[in-house]
């Protein structure tokens, strides 16, 4: 069975059809880049390109960096404009992509789907914590299976300021640090504060970083719960979307 996932990143936006029982896209992704400024309507017409790419006419999982909640509205919009707050994305996205059925999920809670299903939370109990370093950075919280959804660890106050602003992979990037650096001195003070609160049993580490995770992974120290990357990688999310869109 496929369906098609799209990823709407604060950097890009990718898609493509899933193989569902797989796990894993059955066509090589397509990707846009996000626009700036990053309105519904402009961020519409780029899910709209990526979409038209395949000729696709089924139902389509979309992810948001952000709160989402019935599926549709729009809560949060840390890394892409103000006015997504209380936008129906659902409604939104349907209307754009001529009346396609859309579900809208927050980007972690799918990569976070997709991991446990297929990756590397696969048959993990107990307390899973998906993190998505990149633009910023997206959470997914699962307890023996279960999602708590939009959790949004990203925004916890690190060092007096949002915890993506310290140790997201942009974060890295801004200020040039090593990866040795960002991971034993930003990273491993996340994930400490991470583990304060929740205790979780793993940690697994996505976004485009997981490509690079034997970069970052062993200057990771005093962390007490296991950590891995994710499995998926990158496409975690496009794949978790269209878990959605099919109702898993």
């Amino acid at each position: 069975m496929q369906i098609f996932g799209v990823d709407i990143g604060g950097s890009g936006i990718k898609g493509a059809p899933v193989d569902l029982d797989k796990g894993d896209l059955a066509q090589e992704r397509h990707k846009v880049l996000t626009p700036h400024p990053a309105t519904p309507d402009a961020v519409a017409d780029g899910v709209k390109q990526v979409v038209d790419h395949f000729g696709w006419t089924g139902p389509i999982g979309v992810t948001f960096p952000g709160v989402v909640t019935d599926g549709a509205t729009i809560r949060t919009a840390a890394n892409v404009d103000d006015s997504w707050i209380d936008t129906d994305a659902r409604a939104l996205l349907g209307e754009r992509l001529g009346g396609l059925p859309v579900t809208v999920v927050n980007d972690a809670d799918a990569a976070g789907v997709a991991e446990m299903h297929f990756g590397a939370g696969r048959d993990r109990r107990g307390t899973v914590i998906l993190l998505t370093l990149g633009t910023g950075i997206g959470s997914a919280l699962f307890v023996d299976g279960v999602l708590v959804p939009n959790t949004e660890l990203g925004h916890l106050e690190l060092d007096g300021h949002d915890a993506e602003k310290r140790a997201s992979s942009k974060a890295r990037e801004d200020h040039d640090m090593t990866w040795e650096h960002w991971a034993a001195h930003r990273v491993t003070k996340y994930l400490a504060h991470v583990e304060m609160l929740f205790s979780p049993e793993l940690f697994i580490i996505g976004g485009g970083v997981s490509r690079k995770a034997h970069k970052f992974l062993p200057h990771i120290e005093g962390i007490k719960a296991e950590i891995v990357p994710a499995q998926l990688q990158n496409n975690a999310g496009i794949v978790g979307a269209a878990m959605r869109a099919a109702g898993h």
